[in-house]
Formats: structure tokens, sequence, C-alpha cells
């Protein structure tokens, strides 16, 4: 029963997730892409603090989980979400989709390997060089067209970037999940995670101090409203819960689904075309997701 509910908390999740891209990128297209990821995040992280106060749950961090949860907090939420909402200014929804999430298991395996979760093999070597063959393939005629195209192509460098970030916290935030609740981890990052992003957008970031008068238009607010209760509040809280279960690799292999998702939804709602070498790519880039999650077997931590 248990592997039947995460089963279909993992295709929930997949949905939502591919139908972000849309809400997002109306939320960069108006409102200051940090200060669009911090209110999404701080308003999720009191509503959920808010319930397990209200359900009477523990809500309690030990002292010296602190310094991993607030790196665990830097990494998923400030550092990624800053580069990924301010990348998508330049890069369409569709693409974004498939850049960030068929790198995800890529990145969550390398790190995987690296802090000893996960074994590496032929197969997952095979899936790094398919998904820089396909960013290659991708990017590669545009980088050669030259400055016409600089700023999607620095665009697409920070989403790279985000990805490898929330990667590597994922695969950071492994002890602590096996400590506390995931709904619990979900709430304490969230909650940080918006007050840190609040700060710095309002100290640095053009523009943020006049968006918090709230006059962002319609389409923003909806994508807004969807961030915070599908992205946030569902969407993450299954993902912690997946991470604890399933493994790093294996909870990222929603990456390879959610794109099914996010590129027909950006063609529909924004007109975004696809042309024959990106379908290759994205085949290509697809496939190196789905063999950086296939099989992928958890190892224990030696004991000290």
């Amino acid at each position: 029963m248990g592997r039947r509910r995460d089963a279909i908390l993992f295709g929930l999740m997949c949905l939502i997730w591919g139908a972000t891209w849309i809400a997002a990128k109306e939320g960069v297209s108006a409102v200051p892409p940090g200060l669009f990821a911090a209110t999404r995040f701080l308003t999720a992280g009191v509503l959920l603090t808010g319930w397990l106060a209200a359900t009477r749950q523990k809500i309690a961090i030990a002292r010296a989980d602190w310094p991993r949860l607030l790196l665990v907090t830097l990494m998923m939420v400030c550092a990624c979400y800053a580069l990924l909402f301010w990348g998508m200014k330049f890069v369409n929804s569709g693409t974004s989709a498939l850049v960030d999430l068929s790198l995800t298991p890529v990145f969550l395996l390398a790190f995987a390997v690296l802090h000893g979760e996960e074994r590496f093999d032929r197969s997952r070597a095979l899936a790094i060089a398919l998904g820089v063959a396909g960013l290659a393939l991708l990017f590669g005629p545009k980088a050669m067209a030259g400055s016409r195209h600089v700023m999607e192509l620095v665009g697409a460098a920070a989403i790279i970037t985000s990805a490898a970030i929330y990667s590597w916290g994922s695969v950071l935030a492994r002890p602590l999940l096996r400590a506390y609740p995931s709904t619990l981890m979900a709430a304490t990052t969230t909650l940080v995670g918006g007050v840190i992003l609040l700060a710095g957008s309002v100290a640095f970031e053009p523009g943020a101090r006049a968006a918090l008068a709230g006059d962002w238009g319609l389409g923003a607010w909806l994508g807004w409203g969807f961030l915070v209760l599908g992205g946030s509040l569902v969407g993450y809280v299954v993902y912690m819960r997946l991470l604890h279960v399933w493994g790093a690799s294996r909870a990222g292999a929603y990456a390879f689904v959610s794109p099914a998702v996010a590129v027909p939804l950006g063609m529909a709602w924004y007109g975004e075309k696809v042309g024959p070498s990106d379908l290759v790519a994205m085949a290509m880039m697809l496939t190196a997701a789905w063999l950086a999650i296939r099989e992928a077997r958890p190892r224990a931590p030696a004991e000290a």
C-alpha cells in the first residue's frame, strides 16, 4: 500500500511541477524574479509551519543540525531559485523545463556518488555524456550565432547552475531527512529560505521595493498562487518525502516525466516553437535522465 501511495504521489508531483513552468514564466515576466521566488517560499513556509503548530507536531531542530539545515536551505531554495527564475526571463518555459529537469537526475547522481549514496557504472557515465551532448546540440547553434542570443545563453547557464546547486543540496539534505519528518524539513527550508531571499531581493534587486505594492497583474498573481499551493505546499512536501523514502536519484526521476507536461504547455500557452534539432536534443537529454535514474539503488553510508 505504501509503495502504491508513493507512486501516486510521484505522478501528482510530476504533473504539478510540469505545469509550474508556465506559472513561473507568467510571474517573472511581470515581477522581479528574486522577489517573486521569495514571496512564494515565505508564504508556503508560514502556511506549513502554521499547519505543523496547529496539529501539534514537533517543530524543533537540534542546534547541531542548524549549520547543515542553513546550507541546504541556501542551496535548494535561495541560490537555486534566484538563478532559475532570473534565467527564465531570457529562456522560454519549455526549454527552461527541459534543461533544468533533464539535468537534475544527472547532477543528483554525480553528487550522490561523491557522497557515497549511489553507485557509478557505465550506463550512468553514458547518461552524463548524453546530457552534455544534448546541451551542446540545443544551445551550440545559438552560441555560434553570436551576440543575438547572448542573454538566452547566459540565462541557460544560470538554469544549469541552479540545477546543479539544487541537486547537491538534495543529497546533503538526506541525513536531515533521516532525523526529521519531511514536512518539517519542507516547512523550515521554505520559511527560512523565503526570509533570506526577501531580504536579499529588497536590498539588492532592482524594482523589488516597488513590486512589494503588489501591482503585478492577474496572470502573475495566478501563477504565484499555483506555485505556492501546488509547487511548494504539495510538490515540495512530496519531493521531500520521496527523497527520504527513495533516495536522491530515484526521487529525481520526476525530471524525466515533467518535461512531457511542460514543453507542450509552453507550445500551447506561449506559442513556443520546437525545431527538429531541438527535438533530437530533448530526446538525448531525457534519455540521459532515464539512464541516470534507471535501477538506482541507494547505498547507506559506512558506519563511523
